[in-house]
C-alpha cells in the first residue's frame, strides 16, 4: 500500500524543514519523500519500530534519499547512538539461499547469543556459525525480528538496499520480520525497484521519476557549460526524469557532447536502467583500474581479500584501486562497496563474454578449494566457454551438498548449469531431469517446463522419456493436457516395465493416483480400474520399498475390494519415512495421508501430515507446501481445531502464501470447506461447494466433488436437514474407487438415514461400513462403526455400542467424532426417557462441540439439553469464560515451562502476541501467575466446568509445532504423485 504524506508549499519551505545546506542535488524535488522518511526515523528514535519499503526505478533516488535521511537525522540526533547495519541484494547471488541475511545480520552477530535456544540455533545454522540441519523458514524468520531487537539500544536502522535482487530465502525471512518489528527504536527500510509479493502489503513510498519541470531544473543545476537545446531534450527524453540518468550523463559530458556534434553513446534501454553514464566514466579509467572494478563486480561476495588475490592472478596491483575510488565507482575496506548498486551491474553487464570469463577463471583460482568448493566451481562454471564435464561434476557435486544441507533452489540451479555444460547426451539429460525434479519441488513451474524441454530435446533413452513424462505430468492439471494425463503415465510405464521395472512401478503409481484423482470424471481407458490392472503386472520387487507397498495396496483395493487393498497399505504406512530420499518421499506423501484417511489411521495420519507440512517447509519445497498444508489442515480439523483458532489459522495461512508461488490460483483449501461445514456457515459453505465443484469439473477432479459432498452432509446433518444430508452422501458415494473421504460419506448416510426415515439406506450403508471399519480394524473405525450402528439398534444393544463408540473413540485424536458420538448418545438416552443420564452425555457433547466450533451439532445439543428441562444457554467459543484453542494451546507449552519467546517460536507469533493471549488467559482463570496456572487448568477441566475438554479438543495441535488450526489459504492440489 502506498504512504501518503503532507503536502509543502514550495523548495522554501523544504529548505527550511531540512536545514542548511540543503539536499543534495540526487534529492532534488523529492521533499514530501525525504520529510515521510525523516519522521519515520524520528519514530523510530522515540521507540516505536516501523518498516518501510521504498519503490522505483533505478537511478531515480532512492538510496540518495534513505542516506540524506539517515545523515541528517544523525546529526541532530548527535547525542543518541544510533546504528546502521545494511545489505544489499545481488543479482549473481539470487539463487544463493540466506546471502542478504547474512550481510545484515554479520555486524549483529554479538547480540546473537541473547536471543532464545531455538532463534539463535536457526540464525547459527543459516548464518555458518554452526552444523545442523536445515531449519525451518519461518523459524528464520522469527529469529530476525528478535536478533534487532537485541541489538537495537538506543536505535537501530536496517537498510536493505537492491532488495529486486535478494535471494528468495532472504527477502522472505526480511518480509517475516519487517511485519513483526518488535517495539523498540528499530526502522526497516528496504528499497527496492519493482514489487515482490514478499513486501506486499508493507506501508510503500513510491519514487517516481521528476516531472518534466523539476527534471529541467536538476539538469540546469548540473551542467555548467552551455548545452545545446536538441541535446538538452534527448538527454530530458533518454534520462525519462531519472534524476541518477542525469547526473552521470552531466559528469561525462564533454565539450563537443555540449555542443551537439558527438554521439552520445547508446540511450538507457528503459526507465529501470541508467548504466550509459556510468559506463562512460568507467571507459575513462586505465585499463588495470577498469579489470578490477570487473573483478569487484563479478564477486558476489564483497570479499575484498579474495578480490586482490584474483587480482594478484591477473597482475593486477593496488595502485590501480585509486582512480576507481577518485572516480566514486568502488571503495576498499573489509569488504568492497560500490558506491551505487546500479554500478556493479553496469560494468559487469558491458564486459564482453569473454573477459567475463578471465574475471570469473581468475576468481574460481583465488577461490580455496576447501573452504568454499561450490563458490570455487560456480565461478569455474561462469568462466567456461564451452561443454566442460570436469567443472559439471564439480556442479553436480555442489548441487548434492546443496541438496543435503536442505538447499533445493540451490540444488536445481547447479544442476541446471552443470547440464547445460555437460557434454555427453544422456549425461546432459539426466542432470536436466534432476535439475527439474528439484525445481519442480521449489515451485518454480516455468522454470522447469524449460529444463524438460532441454531433456526433452537431448538423445534420451526411453527411461528417460519415461522420466520426463512423470515429471511434466506433476506440472500439468488434467485440464492442460486435454484430460488425460493418466492416460500419458500408463504408456511411459509399460515402454519401460521390462527394461526399468523400479522406474515403471513408480511411473503405474503416479497414473494411479491421477486416475483415482479424477474419479468419476476419468476418461475411457485410464480408470483406476484400468491402470490398477495393467499396473499390477509389473513385475514386483523382492524387497518393496514404501513407494511399492503403497502401489500394491492401492491397487488391490481398486481391483479386489477394501479389504484386500487395506493390509498392504497399512504397511505402506509404517514403511514410511524410513531411508527414503527427500525428492523421492516428498512428493509420496500426498497419496500417503489419503491412504492414512482411507484407513481410518487418525495416528499414521497424524504423523505423515505434520512431517508433510515438516519437510516442506524445511527444503523450501514451496511446490508440495500447499496440498501439505492443505492436508494437515484438514487433519487439525478433525482433531477439533474447526473454531477458536480460526484467526491464527488465517494469519498462517496468509504467510504461507506470501512464500509461495501462486501459480496455481490459490483456490481454497479443503480444510474451509470442511471448517465452514461444522460452524454451520450455511450460505458461504454451499457458495464454496459451488465454486469447488465447477473447479472440480474443469480441472478434471473427481475427488473434489466426493470431498464437497461429503462437506453438505455434514453441514445438513450438523443443522438437523436430514434429507438433504442423505442426497448429498449418496451423489458423493457414487465412485468406488476412491481413497480419503469416500468412506467417511457412509457414515454420514447412515446417520442421515436413520434419522429421516429410510432404515433400508441406512442398512445398506451400515454393511458397506462395517467391511471398511473391520478391514481398518482401528480404534477411529470400529467406533464411528458401533455409533452408525446403535442408531439402527434399540434398548441394551443400542446402549452397549454407543458405549463402545465414545470408548474407542475415546483413545482417538478425532474428538469431533468422539462428540458426536456424546451427542447421539444423549439423543437416545432422552428418547428413552432417561433424562439425567441424558443430560451427561449432551452437556458434555455440547461442550466439546462449542469449544471445537462446531456450531450446528453443538446447536443440536442446546436443544436436546433443553427438551430435558436443563437451562442452557447459547454459547459459542467467545463465550467471556470459555478459553479458545489458541489460548488452550498458548497455555499449555507456558505449563510445559516454555518462557514466553520459546513459544512465540512454536507458534510462529510474537512473543508480545503470547504475552496478550496469557492475559486473556489469567483473566478468565481468575489468577496472577504462572505458578497458578496448572491447577487453574486442572480445575478447569473437572466435570461441570465451562473448560472441560478444551484442552483435550485443542491438544493435538501441539503434537505439531508451528502448525496451528483453521485452514491455509492454498489448495491441497490433487495432481500425481
Amino acid at each position: 500500500m502506498a504512504l501518503g504524506f503532507p503536502a509543502y508549499a514550495d523548495d522554501a519551505e523544504f529548505a527550511r524543514l531540512t536545514g542548511p545546506p540543503g539536499p543534495p542535488v540526487e534529492l532534488y524535488g523529492r521533499r514530501r519523500e525525504w520529510v515521510l522518511l525523516d519522521g519515520l526515523l524520528e519514530g523510530a528514535g522515540g521507540g516505536r519500530s516501523a518498516a518501510v519499503v521504498v519503490r522505483g526505478g533505478a537511478g531515480v533516488g532512492k538510496t540518495a534519499l534513505v542516506e540524506h535521511a539517515l545523515v541528517e537525522h544523525a546529526l541532530r540526533a548527535a547525542a543518541q547512538e544510533f546504528a546502521v547495519v545494511r545489505a544489499a541484494g545481488v543479482r549473481a547471488e539470487r539463487d544463493v539461499g540466506y546471502a542478504a541475511l547474512h550481510q545484515l545480520c554479520g555486524p549483529l552477530l554479538p547480540r546473537l547469543d541473547r536471543l532464545p535456544g531455538p532463534e539463535r540455533g536457526a540464525l547459527g545454522i543459516v548464518l555458518g556459525l554452526r552444523a545442523g540441519p536445515a531449519p525451518d523458514r519461518l523459524a528464520v524468520g522469527a529469529a530476525v525480528p528478535a536478533l534487532l531487537s537485541a541489538a537495537a539500544g538506543d536505535g537501530l536502522v536496517c537498510v536493505i538496499d537492491d532488495a529486486q535482487w535478494l535471494d528468495r530465502p532472504s527477502a522472505q525471512a526480511l518480509a517475516f520480520a519487517a511485519r513483526r518489528l518488535r517495539p523498540g527504536p528499530v526502522l526497516m527500510v528496504i528499497v527496492t525497484r519493482e514489487q515482490r509479493l514478499e513486501f506486499h502489503g508493507l506501508p510503500e513510498l513510491v519514487v517516481g521519476g521528476l516531472p518534466d519541470a523539476d527534471a529541467r531544473g536538476l539538469l540546469d543545476a548540473l551542467v555548467r557549460r552551455p548545452l545545446d537545446a536538441l541535446v538538452r531534450e534527448r538527454f530530458l527524453a533518454e534520462a525519462r526524469g531519472n534524476p541518477l540518468a542525469l547526473l552521470e550523463l552531466s559528469r561525462g559530458l564533454t565539450a563537443e557532447l555540449a555542443s551537439g556534434y558527438q554521439t552520445p553513446g547508446t540511450p538507457p534501454p528503459g526507465p529501470h536502467e541508467a548504466e550509459p553514464g556510468l559506463q562512460r566514466r568507467v571507459a575513462y579509467l586505465p585499463e588495470p583500474s577498469r579489470r578490477l572494478l570487473l573483478l569487484a563486480a563479478a564477486d558476489p561476495t564483497g570479499d575484498a581479500a579474495l578480490v586482490w588475490r584474483a587480482a594478484a592472478r591477473l597482475g593486477i596491483t593496488p595502485d590501480a584501486a585509486v582512480p576507481v575510488a577518485e572516480a566514486g565507482l568502488l571503495t576498499f575496506g573489509a569488504m568492497v562497496r560500490f558506491e551505487h548498486p546500479a554500478i556493479r551491474s553496469a560494468v559487469y553487464g558491458a564486459a564482453p563474454l569473454a573477459v567475463r570469463q578471465e574475471i570469473h577463471r581468475a576468481l574460481a583460482e583465488a577461490t580455496d578449494r576447501r573452504s568454499a568448493p561450490d563458490r570455487r566451481a560456480w565461478h569455474r562454471a561462469l568462466a567456461t566457454s564451452g561443454p566442460d564435464d570436469e567443472v559439471a561434476a564439480e556442479l553436480e557435486h555442489a548441487a548434492g551438498r546443496a541438496r543435503a544441507d536442505g538447499n533445493l533452489v540451490a540444488a536445481a540451479v547447479l544442476l541446471e548449469r552443470a547440464a547445460t555444460l555437460t557434454p555427453d547426451p544422456v549425461r546432459r539429460v539426466e542432470r536436466a531431469l534432476a535439475a527439474a525434479q528439484y525445481t519442480i519441488l521449489t515451485g518454480a513451474h516455468a522454470r522447469a517446463r524449460r529444463l524438460l524441454a532441454l531433456a526433452e530435446a537431448g538423445s534420451a533413452g526411453p527411461s528417460q522419456r519415461a522420466r520426463a513424462r512423470r515429471l511434466r505430468a506433476r506440472l500439468a492439471p488434467a485440464s492442460e493436457c486435454g484430460g488425460d494425463t493418466p492416460l500419458v503415465l500408463l504408456k511411459a510405464a509399460r515402454q519401460v516395465e521390462e527394461s526399468d521395472s523400479g522406474l515403471a512401478r513408480a511411473t503405474y503409481l503416479d497414473a494411479l493416483t491421477a486416475a483415482m484423482a479424477a474419479g468419476r470424471l476419468a476418461g475411457e481407458g485410464w480408470s483406476a480400474a484400468e491402470v490398477s490392472r495393467a499396473a499390477r503386472g509389473a513385475p514386483r520387487p523382492a524387497d518393496p520399498s514404501a513407494s511399492d507397498l503403497l502401489l500394491d495396496g492401492l491397487t488391490g483395493h481398486v481391483t479386489h475390494g477394501y479389504a484386500a487393498g487395506a493390509p498392504l497399505l497399512r504397511k505402506a504406512l509404517d514403511a514410511f519415512g524410513r531411508g527414503m530420499p527427500l525428492e523421492e518421499e516428498l512428493p509420496r506423501l500426498w497419496p500417503a495421508c489419503l491412504a492414512a484417511m482411507h484407513l481410518w489411521d487418525d495416528r499414521a495420519w497424524d504423523a505423515l501430515s505434520l512431517r508433510y507440512v515438516t519437510l516442506a517447509r524445511g527444503a523450501g519445497a514451496l511446490g508440495e507446501l500447499r496440498p501439505a498444508l492443505g492436508m494437515r489442515s484438514l487433519a487439525l480439523l478433525l482433531s477439533g481445531g474447526a473454531g477458536g483458532s480460526g484467526g491464527s489459522g488465517a494469519a498462517a495461512g496468509g504467510r504461507e502464501q506470501a512464500t509461495a508461488e501462486p501459480e496455481d490460483g490459490g483456490f481454497p483449501s479443503y480444510g474451509a470447506l470442511g471448517r465452514l461445514a461444522l460452524r454451520a456457515e450455511e450460505d458461504r459453505a454451499l457458495a464454496l461447494i459451488g465454486a469447488m465443484g465447477e473447479y472440480a469439473v474443469t480441472a478434471g477432479q473427481g475427488t473434489v466433488i466426493t470431498f464437497t459432498k461429503w462437506a453438505e452432509a455434514v453441514l445438513c446433518n450438523g443443522i438437523g436437514s436430514y434429507d438433504r444430508a442423505l442426497a448429498a452422501a449418496r451423489e458423493g458415494d457414487a465412485y468406488p474407487h476412491e481413497v480419503g473421504v469416500s468412506s467417511w460419506l457412509l457414515a454420514e448416510s447412515v446417520e442421515a438415514a436413520a434419522r429421516s426415515g429410510a432404515p433400508g439406506r441406512a442398512a445398506s450403508a451400515l454393511a458397506r461400513l462395517s467391511e471398511a471399519a473391520r478391514a481398518g480394524g482401528t480404534d477411529w473405525a470400529l467406533g464411528v462403526e458401533a455409533r452408525s450402528r446403535a442408531l439402527l439398534s434399540e434398548g441394551d444393544t443400542a446402549e452397549r455400542l454407543f458405549r463402545e463408540a465414545v470408548d474407542r473413540l475415546g483413545r482417538t485424536r478425532v474428538r469431533v467424532e468422539l462428540a458426536r458420538a456424546h451427542l447421539l448418545y444423549g439423543e437416545w438416552l432422552r428418547r428413552e426417557g432417561r433424562r439425567t443420564h441424558a443430560r451427561e452425555q449432551l452437556r458434555l457433547s455440547h461442550e466439546m462441540l462449542t469449544a471445537m466450533g462446531a456450531e450446528g451439532f453443538a446447536e443440536r445439543a442446546r436443544r436436546e439439553l433443553l427438551a430435558t428441562g436443563e437451562t442452557v444457554r447459547k454459547r459459542t467459543p467467545d463465550t467471556a469464560t470459555q478459553l479458545t484453542a489458541q489460548e488452550a494451546q498458548i497455555a499449555g507449552l507456558a505449563c510445559d515451562g516454555l518462557s514466553n519467546p520459546e513459544i512465540s517460536v512454536r507458534l510462529f507469533i510474537s512473543p508480545r502476541t503470547v504475552e496478550w493471549h496469557l492475559g486473556k488467559v489469567f483473566t478468565k482463570l481468575g489468577i496472577t501467575s504462572r505458578k497458578q496456572l496448572r491447577t487453574a487448568l486442572q480445575t478447569a477441566a473437572r466435570p461441570g466446568r465451562p473448560h472441560r475438554r478444551v484442552l483435550r479438543a485443542a491438544a493435538p495441535s501441539a503434537s505439531g509445532p508451528g502448525v496451528r488450526h483453521g485452514s491455509p489459504q492454498f489448495p491441497p492440489t490433487v495432481r500425481p504423485a
